[in-house]
């Protein structure tokens, strides 16, 4: 049998001190393809560009020229809740949101106004997705934290779909650990504002205190009792802001959440969300005291101005879609990120 060898010769590349080989030809020499001529860099960015822009989305961090992770990448992957909240708790209280990657511009701004109140490190962002978790802890290091396993982050902020099931009603497993750890928590959503210090509010002893999502006009001195159900034979308590002390009775009321959101899963008939699981949760247990709202603020002007410098925290509900919140919030003055970004902990993003 015979072998043939082409004979190969060294050609200089005028872009490094290297030399590319290319087939000699008896006949006719051949240019050598490089990587430097327009085409090749050309199909080489966008592929770069490809990779940069949907492997976050995906909720892959994005290493493009080294196979392994960095150990700060290592770190975060490891770090536990326990790690987190011991980190960031001040005086036994932990502030928590969780967060996917879609709603960075509103833990943003929603930062910027915990900033002014000055509670802003004790705020620990529960990242839904490994992009979050990556982006606030290379600006904010140890500041966020995620509970494996992620959810899917393309489904997680769509309302009234499986993967926005699946992301709140992760929410009560939180916040117990955070309890059972021995720590007082408050939970916000992260399309809100702070107007003023709301601790100064969280008068008495009680377990819980939470925020009637009804926007019917109380008086300023209503009682504070649990109200009375509605025509579902439930509450209309918001779960979108909750503060807990770590005693039994918190305790109690996210585990029967818990088990509220088990016996209540979500279905294509029934889009269930964790909010009427949390109002039942309420109903059969005791002890709870309401925390009062803002939530009238974007629908009754009236009662804007006369309980004007009252408002503590102002929640961007009653409405769906991230442009939607961002103009409502801008026409009443709220969006803060725009002028004021340099506030938050987390900079411009």
């Amino acid at each position: 049998m015979m072998s043939t060898f082409l004979h190969q010769r060294p050609i200089h590349n005028p872009f490094s001190n290297q030399y590319l080989l290319s087939p000699h030809s008896n006949s006719t020499s051949q240019r050598p393809i490089s990587i430097f001529n327009p085409t090749a860099l050309l199909i080489l960015l966008s592929l770069l560009v490809v990779l940069w822009v949907f492997l976050p989305w995906a909720g892959m961090p994005v290493f493009i020229f080294s196979t392994t992770r960095s150990p700060s990448v290592t770190k975060w992957r490891h770090y536990s809740l326990a790690q987190a909240a011991s980190f960031v708790a001040k005086n036994g209280t932990v502030i928590v949101c969780a967060v996917s990657q879609p709603y960075l511009p509103f833990l943003n701004n929603w930062l910027i106004s915990i900033s002014r109140q000055k509670h802003q490190d004790k705020v620990l962002v529960i990242a839904e997705d490994y992009a979050t978790l990556y982006k606030v802890n290379e600006r904010w290091p140890g500041h966020a934290v995620l509970v494996p396993p992620a959810p899917d982050a393309q489904t997680a902020h769509k309302f009234g779909s499986q993967g926005f099931f699946n992301f709140t009603s992760r929410r009560p497993r939180h916040l117990l650990h955070i309890l059972e750890l021995g720590y007082n928590v408050m939970y916000n959503d992260v399309d809100m504002v702070w107007l003023a210090d709301p601790f100064f509010y969280l008068q008495g002893n009680h377990d819980v205190y939470f925020t009637d999502d009804m926007a019917a006009v109380k008086p300023l001195q209503h009682s504070h009792d649990l109200p009375p159900p509605g025509k579902k034979g439930r509450t209309y308590i918001c779960s979108c802001l909750i503060f807990l002390r770590s005693t039994p009775g918190a305790k109690l009321v996210m585990k029967k959440w818990i088990e509220e959101l088990q016996e209540q899963p979500w279905s294509k008939a029934k889009k269930a969300n964790d909010q009427p699981a949390f109002n039942w949760a309420l109903n059969k247990t005791v002890g709870a005291a309401a925390f009062p709202t803002g939530g009238l603020y974007f629908k009754n002007q009236t009662w804007v101005q006369e309980t004007k410098g009252k408002h503590v925290i102002i929640h961007n509900n009653y409405i769906s879609g991230f442009e939607k919140k961002i103009k409502r919030f801008r026409d009443f003055g709220l969006w803060l990120v725009d002028d004021h970004a340099l506030e938050s902990p987390l900079g411009r993003l």
